[in-house]
């Protein structure tokens, strides 16, 4: 592995450093997503069912053993189930939005890693034919393939190395988005559907 990554030449230096951060990223944002697994809908109807029968503290109980944005936008709601509706939508929503830009964190940089490391890859094929060919202008008719080989090998390695570390960090990055999308729906869904049941308890009180 040590004697591939010589012989890729100096740009590999940044595609290493690139993928020691674009996998620091993804797996600093795999734990955080790994603690955003809920069955929201069960959740939901726990917390429902004990606020329509009055038992607030044990509804802001089950808010407390969850590490679930869900739990923590329950958690708030029912705490200041007596502002203003419209207040309080505007809050449960603010909360919401807080969580999905703390999910979000990070993730444009994975993405600029994703972009860049192709490139560079690309660069090293230019500059490793770049040595082949003033290689090959030298040597004249007595060109040989091993003089050639350290300009081709700095070409394809590079342009490997690219590639493999760009195609698995953008297989972790569009996972991130489309359960940052989930957890966004779940959250609008289930924050408007507490409203109602605040609304409901609160004009029985």
């Amino acid at each position: 592995m040590l004697n591939f990554i010589i012989k890729g030449g100096p740009v590999m230096i940044p595609i290493l450093l690139g993928s020691l951060v674009g996998f620091a990223i993804a797996i600093e944002r795999l734990l955080v997503f790994r603690n955003t697994r809920l069955d929201s809908f069960k959740f939901s109807e726990e917390i429902f069912k004990n606020l329509k029968a009055g038992h607030v503290k044990k509804a802001l109980d089950l808010c407390t053993h969850e590490h679930h944005p869900l739990s923590n936008i329950f958690k708030i709601g029912i705490e200041r189930r007596a502002l203003p509706p419209d207040r309080l939508e505007k809050v449960l929503e603010q909360v919401g939005n807080n969580h999905i830009y703390k999910l979000e964190k990070r993730l444009g940089g994975l993405l600029s890693i994703v972009s860049i490391e192709p490139l560079l890859g690309f660069l090293g094929t230019i500059t490793g034919l770049i040595r082949a060919f003033m290689t090959w202008e030298k040597a004249g008719a007595n060109v040989t393939v091993s003089s050639l080989a350290s300009g081709i090998y700095e070409a394809m390695i590079t342009t490997a190395a690219g590639l493999t570390i760009a195609i698995p960090l953008y297989i972790c990055y569009n996972y991130f988005i489309s359960r940052i999308k989930i957890i966004s729906n779940e959250l609008t869904n289930h924050s408007l559907q507490l409203l109602e049941v605040i609304a409901e308890t609160n004009s029985k009180a």
